[in-house]
């Protein structure tokens, strides 16, 4: 009686079920485009987690992802799906739309010092746990902005 070997493919030898019909998939490259657009959308979603108060820490456990993916998207490493993107509005009280604006006169430009300036002081106002020292604050400034 004879026994049948079966042998398996080799590492240069594949199966005939290891490949679709069509072939392996196309590697997909971003445009220099898409990535600004990438970093303009995280760049919009830290402004507003810093006017708000949050860290990122707090925006991640909002969304249910991980500090680190949070950090990404925020930097545009990682791309924010819409259905992410819907739920970051939602969690920072924004329209989607508020994360495209200004992106037509945009070419990625660095943060001003006076914007950078100011999302501290929003992030610092936020902050302040009593009412009445807030909108002295805010009223502190209506007249130092009348000036």
């Amino acid at each position: 009686m004879k026994q049948q070997q079966t042998t398996r493919p080799g590492p240069t030898e594949r199966s005939s079920t290891a490949l679709s019909a069509r072939g392996p998939a196309p590697v997909r490259r971003s445009t220099g485009r898409t990535q600004d657009i990438d970093r303009h959308v995280g760049a919009r979603v830290r402004e507003r987690r810093i006017m708000l108060g949050l860290t990122q820490q707090q925006l991640a456990d909002l969304i249910g992802v991980t500090y680190q993916q949070a950090h990404k998207y925020e930097r545009g490493i990682n791309r924010v799906s819409a259905g992410r993107l819907y739920e970051i509005a939602q969690v920072l009280s924004v329209p989607v739309g508020y994360f495209f604006d200004g992106l037509q006169e945009e070419n990625t430009r660095a943060v001003s010092p006076r914007e950078r300036m100011c999302l501290e002081l929003a992030r610092n106002f936020a902050q302040i746990p009593n009412e009445r020292h807030q909108e002295a604050l805010s009223q502190l400034a209506r007249v130092l902005a009348a000036d």
